[in-house]
C-alpha cells in the first residue's frame, strides 16, 4: 500500500489535469498570500532597514569568506537543523513536521504531474503524511506552552492555531482517504478542503514564518559577526568594565556557572 500512488485512482471520475491545475494554484495561493502577509505587516521592510541599521553601526566588516560561512551555519544550524530551539522535544517535534511537509507536498506535486512516478514518489508521500501526523499531534497534546505549562485545554482554539489545525487536517484526511482506498469522494473533497484552507490561510497563519526565519537568523548571526549585536550587551559578566555596571554588583563574586535557575524544574504549577 505504502508504494501505491494515491492519485492513480482519480483518473476513472476526474480530469487528468484536475490535481496538476489544483497543486499549480495552491502554488500561487502561498506566493500570493506571502507578498500580501510582507506588505501587511511591512516585514520585508524591517528587516532592510534592521540590515541597513546593522552596517552603518557595524564595529567591523564581515568579509566575503566570512559571510559565506555565516550563510551556511544559518542553513545547517538555523534551517535544516532547528537549531534554535531549545526543549529537545519541541525541536523533534518541529524537524518531524518540517521534514514532513516537505516531504508531503513534493512527493504530491510530482505524483500529480506524473503519474507513472515510481514507488518512491509514493512511499514518500505516505511518510510526509505520516511525519507530520506524528510531530504535529506530538506537539499539540503534549507540547504547546498554553498546554504543557499554562494547563489550557488541548482543544481550545485560536487565531494562531490556523496553520497547524489545517496542516493535521490535510495530511489526517490524505491518509485516510488513500487508505480507504482513494478515488473520488466525500473524504477526497474534505481532504481538498483542508489543503485549500492550508495554502489559502496563509495572509492569516503562521505559514510565512518559513521564509520570514532564515531572513532573521542570517541577520542574528551578522550582527553577531560586525559587532552590533542588534543592540544587545555583548561584554559578559566575568569582563570587569561590565562588572562596574550597577546591576553587575551583587553579581561581582558569583560564580560564572549558577545552575539550571528556571530550567530547574518544568513550568507546570497551575
Amino acid at each position: 500500500m505504502l508504494s501505491a500512488n494515491p492519485f492513480a485512482g482519480l483518473s476513472a471520475s476526474l480530469s487528468p489535469g484536475f490535481m496538476q491545475w489544483y497543486v499549480v494554484v495552491m502554488f500561487l495561493l502561498v506566493i500570493a498570500g506571502t507578498l500580501f502577509d510582507v506588505v501587511h505587516k511591512g516585514s520585508a521592510a524591517y528587516f532592510f532597514e534592521n540590515m541597513r541599521r546593522s552596517r552603518s553601526k557595524a564595529t567591523r566588516q564581515v568579509g566575503g569568506g566570512e559571510f559565506v560561512s555565516i550563510a551556511v551555519q544559518t542553513a545547517v544550524v538555523d534551517v535544516l537543523a532547528s537549531g534554535e530551539f531549545c526543549n529537545q522535544r519541541r525541536r523533534v517535534a518541529h524537524l518531524l513536521g518540517m521534514y514532513g511537509f516537505v516531504f508531503y507536498v513534493l512527493a504530491t506535486a510530482v505524483l500529480a504531474f506524473d503519474a507513472s512516478a515510481g514507488a518512491f514518489w509514493a512511499t514518500l508521500w505516505w511518510l510526509g503524511a505520516l511525519m507530520i501526523c506524528v510531530g504535529g499531534y506530538w506537539f499539540w497534546f503534549f507540547i504547546r506552552v498554553d498546554v504543557a505549562a499554562e494547563g489550557h485545554s488541548p482543544f481550545r482554539l485560536v487565531k494562531a492555531d490556523l496553520f497547524i489545525l489545517s496542516l493535521l487536517a490535510s495530511a489526517t484526511l490524505a491518509l485516510i482517504w488513500a487508505v480507504a482506498g482513494g478515488g473520488n469522494g466525500v473524504l477526497f473533497w474534505l481532504y481538498i478542503l483542508a489543503t485549500t484552507v492550508l495554502f489559502a490561510g496563509v495572509p492569516w497563519s503562521k505559514f510565512a514564518h518559513m521564509f520570514f526565519k532564515p531572513a532573521a537568523a542570517m541577520e542574528k548571526r551578522l550582527s553577531r559577526a560586525n559587532g552590533t549585536a542588534q543592540n544587545l550587551p555583548t561584554q559578559t559578566r566575568d569582563d570587569p568594565e561590565q562588572q562596574k555596571r550597577h546591576s553587575m554588583e551583587l553579581l561581582l563574586d558569583a560564580p560564572m556557572d549558577m545552575g539550571l535557575g528556571i530550567k530547574r524544574e518544568a513550568p507546570r504549577h497551575y
